[in-house]
């Protein structure tokens, strides 16, 4: 949490083998990627996992990637997700620079999966992995923070309160969701793009019983995968990092391709600055819509949020924004001290930057020179 206090900290990262057409299988695969810069950390494969159906999509063992902390951060724990494709251990190197084409294979396989034989069990692999945690030192817990990024920020909110039950009861656990808090929201055309997207994979994964019950006893399983309406039942306290207008979010439930069949969004998504004023001005909606969604988080005084007016997606996963002089500030507070205040309970963090081109410390995306890179759109 960028304190001194957590010098030490047991560092888990949480790579998720998964394309955004897998959003629903939220541990399909549990990957915890140590996110360090030069730090290569080995890997654990949890073979006993196998007996318990605890699996990979292929089948093969679930595997994470472990830090052990030291000095007075030995019982300090994070658990970080983070969003990845299915591969395997050699692959996890290059991974990114092979995005688009290993989600066309998975999308393939996904569509075919009971010809294919695929196997979708997240909530065993979280429970196994969580286990073999525990098994190492995290029943002495004393801190815990259960994070994420992008599908693994949504995942952090998801299972939030599943951590925090199978955690001491004398640990310190809190939650942090870095771009995961998805809207609901209508597409440029009016079409329900990303609600009708999302219940097709509730049901191609049949994860409703995986979903929270406060949600599924009142909405579809598919709305049930929103943040907004899951958000207020959590009773962990919970932290959202999250840009008002999220580059993901404006790409591809804003303006998916779908809903632009000319292209006509297709430079305004690349680069905010290059937006038209209509375009503008339909972005401004889309956060007037984003901080309503956030009605769920705002109510509780156990909760944080840091809602900036950047065109960024993660932030907390890079120095660049997490940690640098020039990260993005809201009342003269970077990111990590946001969250350090709310964690140690110094503070009460509820930021919510003006819009959109009010903060000049922002780090807005540019996809031009790498589009590649970036998820294709759903």
């Amino acid at each position: 949490v960028a304190d001194s206090e957590l010098i030490g900290l047991h560092i888990i990262f949480h790579r998720m083998f998964y394309a955004r057409v897998q959003w629903l299988n939220l541990l399909v695969c549990a990957m915890l990627l140590l996110k360090a810069e030069s730090i290569e950390v080995g890997i654990t494969y949890i073979t006993d996992a196998v007996a318990k159906g605890a699996v990979c999509l292929d089948g093969s063992p679930p595997a994470y990637h472990f830090d052990k902390g030291f000095g007075a951060g030995v019982n300090n724990w994070l658990v970080f997700f983070e969003t990845s494709i299915t591969g395997t251990e050699s692959e996890l190197g290059t991974v990114m620079g092979h995005r688009i084409l290993e989600m066309l294979k998975l999308l393939i396989l996904i569509l075919f999966h009971q010809k294919t034989n695929l196997h979708f069990r997240g909530a065993r692999v979280f429970r196994a992995v969580v286990d073999d945690l525990l098994a190492k030192g995290m029943r002495n817990a004393q801190n815990a923070i259960l994070a994420g990024c992008s599908a693994g920020g949504l995942t952090a909110i998801l299972h939030c309160d599943n951590f925090r039950a199978l955690m001491p009861t004398t640990a310190k656990v809190k939650c942090l969701a870095d771009a995961g808090y998805f809207i609901n929201a209508k597409d440029v055309s009016g079409a329900a793009h990303i609600q009708e997207f999302y219940s097709q994979v509730v049901a191609t994964h049949g994860s409703a019983k995986n979903l929270p019950q406060s949600c599924t006893s009142r909405l579809a399983p598919g709305l049930c995968f929103f943040p907004q309406n899951v958000a207020s039942q959590i009773k962990t306290p919970l932290f959202l990092i999250n840009a008002a207008y999220d580059s993901w979010q404006i790409k591809n439930i804003l303006a998916p391709g779908v809903a632009d069949p000319h292209g006509t969004w297709h430079n305004c998504k690349l680069d905010i600055k290059k937006c038209s004023p209509a375009q503008l001005k339909t972005m401004q909606d889309f956060r007037l819509q984003f901080l309503n969604a956030l009605s769920g988080v705002s109510g509780s005084t156990a909760n944080g949020m840091f809602i900036d007016s950047c065109y960024a997606h993660c932030q907390a996963g890079t120095q660049e924004t997490w940690l640098r002089e020039d990260s993005p500030v809201l009342d003269k507070t970077t990111i990590s001290k946001a969250v350090g205040d709310w964690y140690y309970d110094r503070n009460a963090i509820k930021k919510i930057d003006c819009a959109y081109p009010c903060n000049p410390t922002c780090h807005n995306r540019n996809f031009e020179s790498f589009e590649s890179q970036e998820y294709p759109e759903v």
